[in-house]
């Protein structure tokens, strides 16, 4: 998608940049709420469960469409947004005034509550609700504050007293770990305002850079790593569209929300904390909000043709956001900046479960391809307070599509003030008195208690084969911890080399995309760092032409691809590596220079969307490239030599 508008987006611009800057903007989590009435006395409370502290083992990792914790048991995510340290104030007026923070509620820039309620009250609530973790909100602003809170912020928490912030932050995250919560820190805001909307927090470099960004993310990484219940790192939170320009998803500018996601995930986990789940969610909103004009939530559609790798095959996390009031081309909008397209809470159960699918859990239900991974919805919710049909039957038919579909996912918000937050799963009053979901008389009950208790699979995950791509559209893509600790093996070039444990498969003619995988063998290098650079035919054998009249790149005997490097459109270098145990010697020649030459039943998916592509079987190993530079050819990739792993 593009960065910038075409013409025909600037047509009209002036007499529309009003009506931007006042709209609701794109997903206004839970900005355009209804006012709390008086809920309905029939419905059940939900599920009251204690879990235990020990039931799980940190770190958490991945394994196809699930998250694992230490023991390789599935740890679903059920989880509730407890927000606050991102921000509360609306933008306007004096920050000091709580009638201009979101719902009348001034946070203080600390997660809510804790002027009300003793922490250990508040962790005991929230065992109550069933859930096991916590996605904690955090702005890069309350990360550098450095005046203490004022004491009234944590009246009912007097050891928090003359602390900032990010003290108090500290002393959530340990408190809940210790408690048995999993803890998924988020980025939520750049400054304290209230997001979601045209407010300055629209892209994770709005206002600062993407190195300062992804600094305070290594800081924070390196901050928690000794917090057990630290588990993940929620890179930022609706990632949108500001007045003038779109985020986009690969395009390798200042606005590439892909590549500024994968350069905070290597860093994260090089300089910060291994052990972290990396968490990217989709793009929140591209466009105009104008009737005629380009506009939609693209979620994670784009991670079909262009997926992450991290260094860390076992730490990626796809998540997307739905509320009822959004749709996949409405922003959420009412009056002002609202366009005729339907939202989710228009939509009928099975038009709903369908756009859910193709919108976010296709990323987990089709299995083993490149962008294979657990999809977290970390934001969804609706008010105690509504009424309407619409947005009562949306809640009901979204909540029994998590049920139905395992999903892991995470309710918006947790903690409010009684009177103020009719979303809130729990409301406090002055005095600390607790009301909400858990109560007969919230509606909201018998959804959540669905929800809750509904069957989910548990126990031990069994590993399953790894796919993952290449991507060298706009320079290096090595993601081989190994190799990039043994430096720049084809200087000027642009690499790719495989996470460590899995092996080069499949390469496109053009494009630059690789496949890799560890499909039939389990890491199969030998231990230590040596490799091979093979820049020309010194190892093919006599005999052993694969590709007459081609130049070939092949590896010496017992050694297997991980990585090419390419100048322009030509074949610069194959990386190898050797093997732990001896390869099969014979295998054939896959061309891929007039059309694809996949196996019939190909796994990893289409990772060079609209390129011819080449892959080798699963019980086979790449052993060369050929391509040639004779008169009409640029020295692509043209064929490789795939062999039988044993």
């Amino acid at each position: 998608m593009p960065t910038r508008r075409s013409i025909r987006y600037l047509t009209g611009l002036v007499s529309i940049l009003a009506l931007l800057a006042t709209a609701p903007g794109p997903v206004a989590t839970a900005s355009q709420q209804p006012s709390a009435r008086t809920a309905s006395a029939t419905s059940p409370a939900a599920p009251a469960t204690t879990p235990a502290a020990d039931t799980w083992q940190p770190p958490l990792s991945t394994r196809g469409r699930y998250i694992v914790d230490a023991k390789g048991d599935r740890f679903r995510l059920k989880s509730a947004n407890w927000d606050g340290a991102q921000g509360s104030w609306t933008g306007s007026g004096s920050v000091d005034d709580p009638a201009n923070h979101h719902g009348g509620q001034n946070s203080f820039g600390i997660p809510l509550g804790l002027d009300r309620v003793p922490l250990p009250t508040l962790l005991a609530d929230f065992h109550r609700l069933g859930v096991n973790s916590i996605r904690l909100p955090f702005s890069n602003e309350m990360i550098h504050a450095t005046t203490p809170v004022p004491d009234g912020a944590v009246a009912a928490n007097a050891q928090l007293r003359g602390k900032t912030p990010l003290e108090i932050f500290d002393a959530v995250v340990s408190a809940l770990g210790r408690d048995g919560f999993a803890v998924i820190l988020n980025n939520h805001t750049n400054t304290t305002r209230w997001c979601c909307g045209i407010d300055g927090n629209e892209r994770w470099n709005s206002g600062q850079s993407t190195q300062r960004w992804i600094d305070d993310w290594v800081f924070m990484a390196r901050r928690y790593a000794d917090e057990p219940g630290v588990v993940g790192a929620d890179l930022y939170n609706e990632v949108r569209r500001d007045i003038l320009d779109d985020p986009n998803w690969g395009l390798g500018d200042q606005h590439d929300w892909y590549a500024a996601a994968q350069s905070a995930a290597d860093r994260i986990l090089t300089e910060g904390d291994p052990d972290l789940l990396i968490v990217i969610e989709g793009i929140n909103w591209t466009g105009l909000p104008v009737d005629g004009l380009p506009h939609e939530r693209p979620t994670l559609a784009p991670a079909r043709t262009l997926s992450h790798t991290l260094v860390n095959s076992h730490k990626l996390v796809y998540s997307a956001h739905f509320y009822g009031y959004t749709g996949p081309r409405h922003s959420g909008a009412t009056g002002v900046g609202e366009t005729h397209d339907p939202r989710y809470q228009d939509l009928s159960r099975e038009e709903l479960h369908r756009v859910l699918t193709e919108q976010a859990f296709f990323v987990a239900e089709d299995s083993e391809r490149h962008y294979t991974a657990p999809v977290w919805i970390s934001e969804f919710g609706i008010g105690s307070g509504e009424t309407g049909t619409a947005p009562r039957t949306w809640f009901t038919n979204i909540t029994d599509y998590f049920a139905d579909h395992d999903a892991d996912f995470a309710y918006w918000p947790l903690v409010g003030w009684e009177g103020h937050d009719g979303w809130s799963l729990l409301r406090y009053d002055s005095a600390g008195r607790r009301s909400g979901i858990l109560d007969q008389a919230d509606w909201r009950g018998t959804a959540w208690n669905r929800l809750m208790t509904a069957p989910e699979r548990t126990g031990p995950v069994d590993p399953v084969p790894v796919w993952r791509m290449l991507v060298t559209d706009h320079g290096d893509h090595v993601q081989s911890l190994i190799e990039r600790g043994r430096g720049d093996w084809d200087a000027g070039a642009y690499k790719a080399v495989c996470p460590d444990g899995l092996r080069l498969i499949g390469l496109s003619h053009t494009a630059g995309r690789g496949l890799c995988t560890d499909a039939g063998a389990d890491d199969p290098r030998a231990p230590g760092t040596a490799h091979t650079v093979v820049t020309d035919e010194r190892y093919v054998p006599a005999g052993g032409d694969w590709a007459s009249g081609y130049t070939k790149f092949q590896c010496p005997s017992d050694q297997f691809l991980i990585g090419y490097s390419r100048r322009g459109a030509r074949v610069s270098a194959a990386l190898c590596a050797p093997a732990r145990t001896p390869l099969g010697t014979t295998g054939r020649t896959v061309w891929f220079d007039r059309s694809d030459n996949r196996p019939a039943d190909a796994a990893g998916g289409d990772f060079a969307n609209g390129a011819y592509k080449g892959q080798c079987a699963d019980g086979e190993y790449a052993a060369g490239i050929a391509f040639t530079t004779r008169v009409g050819s640029s020295g692509r990739p043209d064929a490789l030599l795939c062999r039988g792993l044993t």
